[in-house]
């Protein structure tokens, strides 16, 4: 029998992302805002993760962890304790893939040399900044010689959700700092595949193996943290049973997703982002039940070692 896997993510995008994302001033937030993911969200999804008993993949944004000391320290010790540290670009610069090819290279080196600094060993993972992805952002992937990455999410509601915000930002005078996708990638596979090179969310015969993040089959509703955490648990559960058909399951959350307004965030970006508004005491509760779901159905691995087994046993391969 095929063995059934499943990882958990975590991006470690820290709060100026999101103001860029909803067009609000980085002044908003003090020193301790700032740091807010590695002072408070990564130690929470460490005593979440062992209080489970599972492992997890953290994608660190390079620039993050060059600015702070103290990022770097949590990330050592997160390694230290089994958690993979991946690359989720230097800058994470949501128009990575409008830059030019060497510029997305600089990127890339830029952030393997700093978190390899800070744990001691080179990310072997990749998910692009607001998973954006195309041929020349792949092409670097290979470059770099990474094993896999992590960045479709051929998610339809996300994605139409996404554009309206954008534009509503825009009518409003405060335009995102988010990019758009191609269309092509609600097209693209919801299981692990071999990209084709100058069609990324195309199956081929890429180098690095493709981890698409968890959506339903048909409607292609995300699991993700977001949703997973706010949604009423009836629709959480029949989303997740939705997904038991799949035989590797990634469920991709951000650091945000044990944040709350409670935690002194300011109340401009709280408006903007709902999520902040739940409890962080209900998030922390949810994702302990749903962490434990995962890990009475599936082999809970992280990124790395489900990437491994895929590509050992074929299931990455043009044809899965």
């Amino acid at each position: 029998m095929a063995r059934r896997l499943a990882s958990i993510s975590v991006d470690l995008d820290s709060l100026p992302h999101y103001c860029r994302i909803h067009g609000l001033p980085e002044s908003l937030l003090d020193a301790r805002a700032r740091g807010l993911v590695y002072t408070t969200a990564v130690p929470r999804f460490m005593e979440l993760l062992a209080s489970v008993g599972v492992p997890g993949t953290f994608f660190a944004i390079g620039e993050d962890v060059a600015a702070d000391a103290g990022a770097a320290r949590v990330l050592r010790s997160s390694h230290e304790a089994g958690v993979e540290v991946a690359s989720h670009s230097f800058s994470h610069d949501y128009a990575l893939t409008r830059r030019p090819l060497e510029s997305i290279r600089e990127d890339l080196r830029r952030a393997d040399e700093v978190l390899e600094a800070a744990t001691g060993v080179r990310p072997v993972g990749f998910r692009a900044p607001g998973y954006t992805l195309n041929a020349a952002l792949y092409a670097a992937t290979v470059e770099r010689g990474y094993r896999y990455g992590s960045s479709t999410f051929p998610a339809a509601p996300y994605y139409t959700a996404k554009a309206a915000v954008m534009g509503a930002l825009a009518l409003l005078g405060c335009p995102s700092r988010a990019v758009l996708d191609s269309p092509r990638v609600l097209l693209a596979p919801r299981t692990p595949y071999r990209p084709e090179p100058a069609r990324p969310y195309s199956r081929g015969r890429g180098a690095v193996l493709e981890l698409p993040m968890t959506v339903t089959p048909r409607v292609r509703f995300p699991f993700i943290g977001t949703f997973a955490t706010t949604l009423p648990m009836p629709a959480v559960r029949a989303l997740y049973r939705a997904c038991l058909g799949d035989s590797f399951f990634n469920f991709e959350l951000h650091a945000v997703d044990v944040l709350g307004a409670e935690d002194g965030i300011p109340p401009e970006l709280v408006r903007q982002q709902r999520d902040l508004r739940v409890p962080v005491a209900h998030k922390l509760e949810r994702l302990r039940t749903l962490f434990g779901w995962l890990k009475s159905d599936y082999d809970v691995v992280t990124l790395r070692d489900a990437a491994s087994h895929l590509a050992v046993n074929g299931q990455g391969s043009p044809l899965s």
